[in-house]
C-alpha cells in the first residue's frame, strides 16, 4: 500500500540530498518517478532541485494553485510512475496535502515530502501543519545547532548577520539567511538580542552529551 511520508527538519540537514538519493534509488531499478518543486523558490534557476553537496534533477514547478493529483494523474497516464517527491513542502496548501494524500490512495503512488517544519518565529508553516496531521509516516532528518545540541529551530539573519525577529513568514535563502539551532538558542536568539547589536555570531562551547 502506498504512503504519504513527509521527511522534515531544520534548515542544512541535507533534505534535497535525501530526495535527490531516494529518486535515484529508484531509477537506478528501472522505476519512474516525478520530482516537484514549489515555482517560488528559483535560487538554483526554477525547474531544478539542487543540494549543498552538488548534486541535482530536473523538476517540474508548481504553484499554489495547481491541482497536483491532476497533474500526477496526467503524467501517470502517459508514464507509469512509481514514485512522487516533493521539494520545499512547507509550502504546501492544505488542499493540496489533501492531494498528495489521494495520490498514495487512489492512485498507489508514494509520495515523499521534504521540508521545513517551523519558520523562523518558531510557528508551523501551512504545508508541514498539515502534513503532521496527515502523513502515513513522519521522519526527522537530524542536523545539529553549533553547541552541539540537534537543531530543530531556524533563526533568520539579515544581511548584517543579526537575528530577524519579525516579517514575512516566507523569504527564500540559503545559509547566508538561516541558522539552525536549538530550542535553547533559538529563545536566546529571539529574546536577547537587540536591532542595535553587533552581528550573531556563535561561541561553540562544551556540551553535555546527556543534553542532547
Amino acid at each position: 500500500m502506498a504512503k504519504l511520508y513527509f521527511y522534515y527538519s531544520s534548515m542544512n540537514a541535507g533534505k534535497s540530498t535525501n530526495l535527490l538519493q531516494s529518486s535515484y534509488n529508484y531509477r537506478e531499478r528501472g522505476m519512474n518517478t516525478i520530482v516537484l518543486t514549489p515555482e517560488l523558490d528559483t535560487r538554483y534557476g526554477g525547474s531544478v532541485v539542487s543540494s549543498r553537496i552538488g548534486l541535482s534533477a530536473d523538476a517540474i514547478t508548481f504553484s499554489t494553485v495547481d491541482n497536483l493529483l491532476t497533474l500526477v494523474s496526467d503524467a501517470h497516464r502517459e508514464k507509469t510512475l512509481h514514485c512522487l517527491l516533493i521539494d520545499e513542502a512547507q509550502f504546501l496548501t492544505r488542499e493540496q496535502v489533501h492531494q498528495l494524500g489521494d495520490v498514495a490512495d487512489d492512485l498507489g503512488i508514494p509520495v515523499l515530502c521534504y521540508g521545513l517544519r517551523t519558520d523562523f518565529r518558531g510557528q508551523l508553516f501551512e504545508g508541514s501543519q498539515h502534513l503532521l496531521a496527515w502523513a502515513d509516516n513522519l521522519v526527522e532528518i537530524k542536523t545539529i545547532c553549533h553547541c552541539g545540541r540537534k537543531a530543530t529551530m531556524v533563526l533568520r539573519l539579515d544581511d548584517q548577520g543579526r537575528v530577524v525577529k519579525q516579517g514575512a513568514q516566507i523569504k527564500i535563502g540559503g545559509n547566508e539567511s538561516y541558522q539552525a539551532v536549538c530550542r535553547k538558542h533559538f529563545k536566546s536568539g529571539m529574546a536577547n538580542r537587540q536591532d542595535n547589536e553587533l552581528p550573531f555570531h556563535f561561541s561553540p562551547a562544551p556540551t553535555d552529551p546527556a543534553d542532547q
